[in-house]
């Protein structure tokens, strides 16, 4: 029997009932359009993720006090400003940041828990907070302690409803500031929300909110992506004498930071000079911890990278239910066509004939599903789902076909063998 006979038998056999035909096909289309769609999800969530972390600046570094920062080991004001001094070859300039929450008012209306961020001038060239209207406050500001801010553009909204909050007056805990600017929207990188923020001198946050102790972090910006772990160690050996940390102290944190990240297929880096990337328990004997933007850039790439492939195996499952799915149609096709079968091989059908028809029968039943699961997940990817704007693989698309024409052959060969294997006479006396 020639090929197009068979693929036209198949053809015949798949049509002759159409209900079943369609059930066995959705099983499939499920299993497909879950597979491809997962994998879009994953990828669009692993592509957001990047661009939030990339938006911090991969040449950053964070320096946060740790639990033993107290005392002459706690990271002031005066500390950020002889880093920033001390000509440090890879960095280009060092940030101070002391951040609390309080009511912000207006005459109009008032918010509770607002991000109050004390900094300095050059925060807005550092961080990713950019001014859209309005100008940033300045050196002198700082040095004045001036009552100025600028603040988000969600704030502004809510605290001058009909108006243009530039220029006016909001009070922060009782203290009043002038606005001189307002925040370009930025997209939210965790719980707080950047565009309902008040960035002011720190001087004046320091004065009037959070004393003239230790800094909530500073941030610090190396001069090129290459140089960000150079940066580090340097941040990292002048902390250590800023802060008065011992020599053996200092290299106790290094060995087991290098332990740490050896143990954990560096998750985090570690810098020279003892600076650990983490507050884990290996950096636990120096009072700060710096965290490298570049190194966790990787590690999210790396995670979400692991979460597309989770996602993918368990909408395999599914795929996997609708080959069971087709092996149960052919065997009640089968069963049901004994008769048929006993005929055509008494007027000669080889047995590879009605074997290549049932096979050819499961195959065209998962290809039509598995096209079908194709046009849904496209369709389905031009949707957020959860937030998140799904992201189609290129080679997604062809490897849940495939995948989806192989689990029909491969579970249609015990049906189509099992009909190949009927003697004429067994399948004619059946009936």
């Amino acid at each position: 029997m020639k090929f197009g006979d068979v693929l036209l038998s198949a053809v015949r056999g798949v049509t002759a009932n159409k209900l079943r035909s369609i059930l066995t096909m959705l099983g499939v289309l499920i299993g497909v359009g879950a597979v491809i769609l997962l994998m879009a999800v994953g990828n669009g969530s692993a592509q957001r993720v990047n661009s939030l972390i990339t938006s911090l600046g991969t040449n950053t570094l964070t320096i946060r006090p740790s639990g033993n920062a107290t005392g002459s080991s706690a990271i002031t004001l005066a500390v950020s400003n002889k880093l920033k001094a001390a000509g440090l070859g890879h960095v280009k300039t060092v940030v101070p940041e002391s951040t609390t929450s309080l009511t912000v008012s207006s005459t109009n209306a008032s918010e509770s828990n607002i991000s109050i961020i004390g900094t300095s001038a050059d925060y807005f060239t550092v961080s990713t907070a950019t001014v859209a209207s309005g100008s940033a406050f300045t050196s002198a500001d700082v040095a004045s302690a001036a009552k100025v801010a600028v603040i988000g553009s969600t704030l502004a909204t809510e605290l001058y409803p009909t108006g243009s909050a530039l220029g006016k007056s909001i009070t922060v805990s009782g203290t009043p500031f002038t606005v001189v600017g307002i925040l370009a929207s930025q997209s939210s990188t965790g719980f707080n929300d950047p565009n309902s923020v008040v960035v002011a001198p720190v001087t004046r946050v320091q004065r009037s909110f959070t004393g003239f102790g230790s800094l909530s972090s500073l941030l610090a910006e190396s001069k090129s992506t290459a140089g960000v772990t150079a940066a580090q160690g340097e941040l990292g050996v002048e902390l250590n004498q800023l802060l008065h940390v011992s020599a053996a102290t200092a290299a106790k944190a290094a060995s087991s930071s290098a332990t740490s990240s050896s143990g954990f297929g560096g998750f985090f880096s570690r810098g020279a000079g003892g600076a650990s990337t983490t507050s884990s328990s290996s950096s636990s004997s120096l009072p700060y911890t710096i965290t490298n933007a570049s190194t966790l850039l990787s590690t999210a790439q790396a995670s979400a990278t692991s979460f597309t492939v989770l996602l993918a195996a368990v909408a395999a499952i599914s795929l996997l239910v609708g080959g069971i799915g087709v092996t149960n149609v052919m065997l009640v096709t089968v069963t049901e066509r004994t008769r048929e079968i006993g005929i055509r091989k008494a007027l000669g059908a080889t047995r590879g004939a009605i074997l290549g028809q049932f096979l050819a029968e499961a195959a065209i039943l998962t290809l039509l599903g598995g096209i079908l699961g194709v046009v849904a997940a496209v369709f389905a990817a031009q949707f957020q789902i959860n937030g998140t704007q799904p992201v189609l693989i290129g080679y997604s698309i062809p490897l849940a076909l495939g995948v989806s024409v192989a689990i029909g052959v491969f579970f249609g060969v015990y049906p189509a063998g099992r009909a190949a294997a009927m003697r004429p006479i067994q399948a004619l006396r059946s009936i």
